[in-house]
């Protein structure tokens, strides 16, 4: 059991003790205080018995207190610091919220010229003084066309920032994995290019500006010559690949086309139709500035390629299995013509029945050779950019010939098992070209490292989509190919692909009686060379240049004459 608790007793004491108290005086009172009745009785003070007991003197003493903010009890040295608030209008808010693209942007130019061109209407005809006049230019100088070289460059910061991981690979990636690979290479895919107006057409010609490295004209058309219309010139650039630079609309589909060397802002373009167009980047219209026809009108035939300065050289000769009553009507399509890198007066041009003529604008009554190529059409030829003898053909029959043209027959032949659509000679190497067929796939290959087979077999597109041209870039280690759907897409080659060959210790008199080092090729065929020059030192670099890669191809073809 618990201890009763001293506190409740003592309130049951004090409790009792005023009531007895308050019973006497009711007692002396007279008053009748029965045990029921006691809720019926008056109030009454109740003096705690431990108030004090004050005399009359202290009850009327006054104590004044004098109240102040600070307490009596903190510490003096405390600084304290009040805030100072300024109650402001709030500034007018509201959310918006909204979704922009390059579209958005180029609509809102659009309108924002239309609105110009009605302004300048209204302006029209109207008496202008001098302070006018000062208005006017100054509205003019507002024009919003002078903000297009900034909108473009924040424009390419924008696509490199969305594209960022493509930039990154196209400057940085190098494919670890070659060094598992032996000899094979692959693609790396980058950028695709693409107009959306362009869906319905087929890439039918590429090439790189000769002083932009980054900048590249694409020829926009059909192949098919029962399927005709309009065509496309377009020009991208790697900085932004998501919409052209340049946009040119044509009258019938672009063949083949040229950018000039020098004066890299002129582009020459072949036409379906027959007429040579040369466009200026430099003039804001759609219209050639130039444009070029055949003597006797047009050609009855497209003509599938072209350099700048359009001149009749020489006709072709007529198919054998051509009767002799319909030569005069049926002519030959030349189909594919590449003029030579050291000798312009030069040229080779390709049929639609196999044939390689070569010519030269020096005699223009007959062709110098000819070369029975293919079985089917010459889909393109090229001569090789390092040495003078050699060129490259492919065609429709699934083969790719290197010819010696000093020989009726070709060098090296590779059936790639399907139609070859285009060929290309790699700038940095002598003995380096890749092919595109209507598959998919791009083959390069290495005539210094393998002779006999491809060292890199990569299909780039979807399904039953068909590449049709190939280009190198002239400085970069990549590559751009173009499909029948009107898409460019870029490949980084590994370093396989292209790295540079390795070099033995023999020695051979060049054309201008310099000594060269040549590259390593195959140790089985015989050597005409002097093994004389020392082995290349590690770290060393290694010859380089034209004459070197002049050589490499020699040393190939030596074995072979």
């Amino acid at each position: 059991m618990q201890a009763p608790n001293v506190n409740t007793h003592q309130k049951a004491a004090v409790a009792k003790g005023v009531k007895a108290i308050g019973k006497q005086k009711d007692e002396e009172e007279g008053l009748d205080t029965a045990e029921g009745e006691e809720w019926m009785q008056g109030k009454t003070l109740v003096k705690p018995p431990d108030q004090l007991d004050l005399t009359e003197a202290e009850l009327n003493e006054e104590i004044t207190r004098v109240l102040k903010a600070s307490n009596p009890n903190a510490p003096q040295n405390v600084v304290r610091y009040k805030d100072i608030i300024c109650q402001t209008e709030p500034p007018p808010r509201a959310n918006f919220s909204a979704i922009t693209n390059q579209w958005e942007i180029y609509d809102f130019y659009v309108e924002e010229l239309q609105r110009q061109e009605k302004s300048k209407e209204k302006h029209e005809g109207q008496f202008l003084n001098k302070e006018d006049d000062k208005s006017k230019k100054m509205w003019v100088n507002d024009d919003i066309s002078q903000l297009a070289k900034a909108v473009k460059i924040i424009e390419r910061m924008v696509n490199q920032n969305i594209f960022d991981d493509i930039a990154q690979d196209f400057m940085y990636f190098e494919d670890a994995s070659d060094e598992f690979r032996g000899e094979k290479g692959t693609l790396l895919p980058l950028w695709t290019f693409q107009y959306d107006k362009a869906k319905s057409l087929s890439v039918t010609a590429l090439c790189w500006n000769h002083k932009y490295n980054d900048f590249f004209a694409v020829g926009l058309g059909s192949h098919e010559f029962t399927q005709q219309g309009g065509g496309m010139l377009v020009f991208y650039t790697l900085k932004n690949p998501s919409y052209p630079e340049f946009i040119f609309n044509t009258a019938s589909g672009v063949n083949c086309l040229d950018i000039h060397e020098h004066l890299s802002y002129l582009v020459a373009v072949r036409l379906y139709e027959g007429g040579v167009a040369v466009y200026s980047l430099k003039k804001k219209t759609d219209q050639p500035i130039y444009n070029s026809r055949a003597s006797s009108g047009k050609h009855t035939s497209a003509v599938m390629q072209h350099e700048l300065v359009f001149t009749d050289i020489i006709k072709l000769p007529v198919n054998d299995t051509i009767p002799d009553d319909l030569k005069d009507v049926v002519p030959t399509v030349g189909t594919s013509l590449d003029f030579h890198k050291q000798k312009d007066h030069s040229f080779l041009v390709g049929a639609e029945h196999g044939k390689i003529h070569k010519g030269s604008k020096y005699y223009s009554s007959k062709f110098l050779e000819k070369y029975d190529a293919h079985f089917m059409n010459v889909t393109r030829v090229r001569w090789n950019s390092f040495h003078p003898d050699v060129f490259i053909s492919c065609g429709w029959d699934c083969m790719v010939k290197i010819w010696d043209q000093t020989m009726k027959s070709p060098v090296f032949i590779f059936d790639l098992k399907t139609s070859v659509t285009d060929v290309a000679w790699a700038p940095y190497s002598s003995t380096v070209f890749a092919a595109v067929t209507t598959d998919g796939k791009v083959h390069v290959f290495d005539l210094n490292i393998n002779k006999y087979e491809a060292f890199c077999q990569q299909k780039v597109v979807s399904k039953k989509t068909k590449l049709l041209h190939i280009e190198f870039n002239p400085v970069q280690p990549i590559i751009i190919v173009g499909d029948d759907r009107g898409h460019v897409t870029s490949l980084k080659l590994s370093p396989n692909l292209c790295k540079k060959p390795k070099f033995i210790t023999t020695l051979a008199c060049g054309t201008s009686g310099s000594v060269l080092s040549l590259p390593a090729a195959d140790s089985s065929r015989p050597l005409s060379f002097l093994s004389l020059a020392p082995r290349e030192k590690k770290g060393q670099d290694l010859p380089k240049g034209p004459e070197v890669e002049m050589a490499k191809m020699e040393q190939l073809l030596s074995s072979l004459r």
